[in-house]
This record gives C-alpha cells, structure tokens and sequence, in this order.
C-alpha cells in the first residue's frame, strides 16, 4: 500500500492562512469561484481576488463573497502590484502558461499555488488518489470513488469537478481519509510547482487537448500531465490503460500497473464503449490497491448509474434513444462515443441486437481547440445519419471540410434538438457530443449540459 503523507498541521487548519496576504488570480463561475474565497475569508486571511471579467459578468461568484469584508476585488483587470509582496497566489485552472502576472509573481519570491496541490501539502494523513487523461478521468474518477465509498468510510471526491473545490476538505479530513482527484493538466501545473504527485495515480489517456492554450505544442501539454506520476516515490503506484505504456518513462520510482480489461470481462456494468471497459479496468486495480474485496468491487460497479454529460443515457422518446455525451469537448472524444453507441447491443421486443451504422443524429459544433478533425469527419461519415452544428469557429471550420452527411447548421440548442428529433426515426439514437469546446454561446460546458437536460425533459 502506498505511503501517506505525514503533515505537520494536524490541528488548527485555520492557522495556516489565518492573516496570510493572498492573491486569488480568477474566480470564474464554476462553484470554486466563491468557495475557496469565502474558505480562505473565514480563515482569516487577507484576500485580493482578481478577474479579467467584470463584476457583472461574474455576479453570482461576486454576489456570494461581497459579505466578506477582508475580500478586496479587482475586477476587469489585473495589477502587478497585486502580485507582489503577498504570501501566496492562488492561481485558477486556465491562466495562461505565459502569464506576465504569474511570472511577475516568481520575479518577486512570491509563491504560486492551486486548490489541489495546496490541499495535498498540508492535509493531515491522508492518502491522495489522483486521475487525469485527455479522456476517461472523470469516469474513472467517479468509478473509483463509488467503489472505494460503499466499502469504507472517509472517502472524499474533489478536483476538476463542478463545486468540488479541495481545500473547505482541510476541515473534514481525518487520518487515514482517502480523496479522489480528478486532475486536469492545468490543475497539475500545481502539484509541478510544488514537486508532488499523488500516492495512487492513473492515467487513462493521452491525445491532443487544449492545443490553443498550449499554442500547439504537445510535449507541454504532456509535461503538465505527468506531473501526475512525475514526482511519485517508491511505494507509490501508477495505473495506466495499456495504449499510454509507451509514454511512460521506464526510470519511474512508483510501481507501474498495466490495467487490463479482459480482468473486467462479463462483469455488470451498464456505461458502453470499450474504452470505458478500460477505465472501468483502472479503477478496479486502484480498488485492488486498497484491498476492497472483488465482491465488494463487482457489487459497486454493478449499481454504478454512469456521470452526467459522458456517453450518459436519458431517455427513449418514440423510439429514438437521447445520449448526452456533453463533456466530449475533442473530436477524438466525440469519436469513441459514435463508435461505443455504433456497436451497443440495443434490446427491441425482448430480443437484443447489435446496434447499426448509420443510425446516430449527432448535435455537435462550438469554439475550436486547434486539433485535427479528420478523425471526426471520418466517424460522422461512417457512424451518422445527419449532424446538427450549433455555432462557432470550430464549426467553420468543420464545414470548410465538405462533409458528405447530411448536415444543419442551427443558431441555438433547442433548435438542434428540434431538428436532430425531426430527423431521427424509431431505432436511431440522437447523441449530444460536441467535439468542440462551449465557449460563446454558453457560459461553460456545464452550462451546455444543463440546457440540454432540461430541453430533453420536456420532450
């Protein structure tokens, strides 16, 4: 079993920020905007928290902090004064690699934390359980999660989850607890600056992501992500799906699994795709790590109902099938969902059959993320019926590639799903899997999902 960190603040987690001068750079609106603030607040901390956005874009995050007196804004802009002379920066996922704020920051000795990294460094003697891929951390996360909670108590799920920020869990934690991460590259770029990577960690995929953050350059991309393994120490241990075994350096101190999912094989578990049999695969082997009984493990899995917005079932309208696939933000993620619904075995008048080509409405479209698209016009002309675009420059340039599926374009979601209903017919499936990134005509990918939720309802 891994080794625990051993932390010197057992007691008194308020002590540790109470009067500390802290710059939080980007609140946003995914939940951890105010979270992490009104923590730090009612830690005593002095706070200047600073976004590029205005105050009335971000009203429901300002609106939940304002009470604070010790939370000074400054909003619509930075100052480089703000990051100077202060205990810490707690940097938000997303700020550019190239930040002259962040670098302003290191000129000065002035630190620069994240949520994740911060919470690892000065829980009390926890176990860290960390998970990042381009595509499968949240399955797997939520996976590992529901196994490892209905078999023991302390098991705690944060990271790159709405509403899910680490450190309020300094007050909840005790020895021996155990917290699930899901760890996006930019929240690694934390535990980077800090030298940590987590006791158990897994690796489920890697694929080009984020290149318009990353301006193209894969290999730093790849070197945020293996942060996840990157600072791991013997005793430790690192779960992978068998395609990422190349990438892996072989000088690894962690001991290396190569999860298998012919392990997995027959076993109940209602999320299709077998990619997702390989992450299924992954979290067994953490399980495994923690000796959870097999019995255990096969109970958990068996009752798992899936995670909203991946490849997740909703309901059968006429016959037809909806899936919301929402979090397929790559086009290689939007592939693999075509290809897991393509050959589900569907059941039709008591009796199962394969599923078929050709029969997938796919609503998809938005902001572009600079990956190669062939992969994706490959997997419509193989797998779709017709596509429904909502807007976006990803979109432009999806059609500047002259697809031979029948293809709509729509201004807005509810449109999308109007016209993908029209034109799919009792046996066909209506899959939301954008391919693209939500930025423009949502507030956020969650807020895309949402949308798309309650219009099914109403169907």
């Amino acid at each position: 079993m891994p080794i625990m960190l051993v932390c010197p603040y057992m007691k008194g987690y308020k002590a540790l920020f109470k009067g500390k001068k802290i710059t939080i750079m980007g609140l946003g609106l995914l939940g951890k905007g105010y979270i992490d603030p009104i923590f730090l607040a009612q830690c005593g901390a002095e706070i200047i928290a600073t976004d590029l956005k205005t105050k009335e874009q971000l009203a429901p995050t300002i609106k939940k902090l304002e009470k604070y007196k010790n939370i000074k804004f400054v909003l619509g802009d930075h100052r480089f004064q703000d990051f100077e002379n202060r205990d810490f920066i707690l940097k938000n996922q997303g700020v550019p690699l190239d930040s002259p704020y962040i670098a302003h920051a290191h000129k000065h000795g002035v630190p620069i934390e994240m949520d994740e990294s911060l919470f690892a460094k000065h829980a009390p003697e926890v176990m860290i359980i960390g998970v990042t891929g381009t595509r499968g951390k949240t399955m797997t996360t939520h996976l590992i999660y529901e196994i490892l909670s209905s078999a023991r108590k302390g098991v705690h799920l944060a990271g790159n989850l709405p509403g899910k920020a680490a450190l309020p869990l300094l007050a909840k934690v005790k020895k021996g607890d155990i917290v699930v991460f899901e760890l996006s590259s930019w929240q690694l770029q934390g535990f980077g600056e800090d030298k940590l990577s987590p006791h158990i960690s897994v690796f489920t995929s890697f694929m080009p992501d984020h290149m318009n953050y990353y301006k193209n350059d894969l290999d730093l991309y790849f070197a945020d992500k293996a942060n996840i393994f990157k600072y791991q120490k013997k005793g430790d241990v690192l779960v992978i799906r068998p395609g990422m075994k190349k990438l892996i350096p072989k000088n690894i101190q962690s001991t290396l699994i190569v999860a298998n999912k012919k392990n997995v094989a027959g076993w109940k578990f209602m999320v299709p795709g077998e990619h997702q049999q390989e992450n299924l695969a992954c979290a067994v082997e953490v399980a495994k790590q923690l000796d959870i009984p097999i019995s255990k493990i096969k109970k958990a899995v068996a009752n798992f109902k899936g995670v909203e917005g991946r490849l997740q079932y909703v309901k059968t309208v006429r016959g037809v099938k909806i899936y919301n696939d929402n979090n397929a933000t790559t086009p290689e993620a939007t592939v693999a969902g075509l290809e897991a619904l393509a050959t589900t075995v569907h059941t039709r008048y008591g009796q199962s059959i394969p599923g078929r080509d050709k029969n997938i409405v796919l609503i998809a479209g938005g902001a572009d993320k600079n990956i190669e698209l062939a992969p994706l016009v490959k997997g419509i002309h193989k797998y779709c019926k017709s596509v429904i675009l909502l807007s976006g420059t990803g979109t432009e340039r999806l059609l500047k590639q002259k697809l031979k599926t029948e293809t709509v374009a729509v201004s807005n979601l509810k449109d999308a799903v109007r016209d993908a209903m029209k034109k799919a017919k009792r046996g066909d499936i209506v899959l939301l899997s954008p391919a693209f990134a939500s930025f423009g005509m949502f507030v956020n990918e969650y807020d895309r999902g949402d949308q798309f939720m309650k219009i099914i309802k109403k169907l």
